[in-house]
């Protein structure tokens, strides 16, 4: 049997875990829609609360349907489709699918050549694991971690905000070495760099409009914006960069 990226059965199996997500979702809107009842809270407020949060969703939406897009050119639709709608981010999944592609012998911007089942399924593989590790660290460390910090920012509030920056920083400056680990490759290992500031840029006049305006609504659409501008400035610098 030949191998298909965009296989029925492999948009069965996603849809399946989909709609069991859904399901999931929707039995726990119920149970707190009772509850808020049950709490006293009139109908109204719950349904413009419902309304305003199903509203505020589609600016995160809108960033994650980017990744799928990018995604499928080299993944094909029901790999990026399941993993960008259930547990993963698009932070993490970019990186671990590039990563195992490259490990693969293949890269995600080579869109001319595509994947077989082999490296199709060292790349599932990677994406899924790896998000995995979170699912089972987070309900036996987290409460833990989370104690400590609090009683860290008890004892000495400085020191409190010190780690969590720490944390932040830690987290943050790991994507930058993946931005800046081809400069030394020549120019086009810039690419990412440039692409990186105009972001940035973005992201800073998005904050001075929310400061000026007070349109606090925008800071749920910054993200989104600014990245499909980052996205639209690569063609540009590519090209100017040849």
């Amino acid at each position: 049997m030949e191998f298909s990226l965009n296989s029925p059965i492999l948009f069965i199996i996603v849809g399946a875990i989909l709609l069991l997500v859904t399901a999931q979702s929707v039995f726990f809107l119920v149970r707190a829609w009772k509850a808020g009842v049950e709490m006293g809270i009139s109908k109204t407020k719950l349904r413009k609360t419902v309304i305003s949060s199903a509203i505020f969703t589609i600016a995160p939406a809108v960033s994650i349907l980017m990744g799928v897009i990018v995604l499928s050119k080299k993944l094909g639709l029901a790999l990026p489709w399941l993993r960008l709608s259930v547990i993963g981010a698009l932070t993490y999944e970019l990186t671990a699918a590039e990563n195992a592609a490259n490990a693969a012998g293949t890269s995600l911007s080579d869109s001319a050549t595509a994947v077989n089942g082999e490296q199709f399924l060292n790349i599932a593989i990677v994406m899924t694991l790896g998000i995995i590790v979170g699912l089972v660290l987070v309900p036996i460390l987290c409460k833990r971690i989370q104690g400590g910090m609090d009683k860290m920012k008890k004892k000495d509030t400085k020191w409190g905000e010190i780690v969590t920056n720490a944390l932040f920083m830690g987290m943050v400056s790991a994507f930058l070495g993946l931005i800046f680990c081809d400069i030394s490759t020549g120019l086009s290992g810039w690419i990412k760099v440039f692409v990186m500031l105009v972001s940035a840029v973005c992201m800073a006049l998005m904050g001075l409009l929310m400061k000026i305006t007070k349109w606090q609504w925008l800071n749920d659409y910054a993200l989104p914006i600014c990245m499909l501008i980052g996205m639209a400035s690569a063609i540009p610098i590519t090209n100017w960069i040849g």
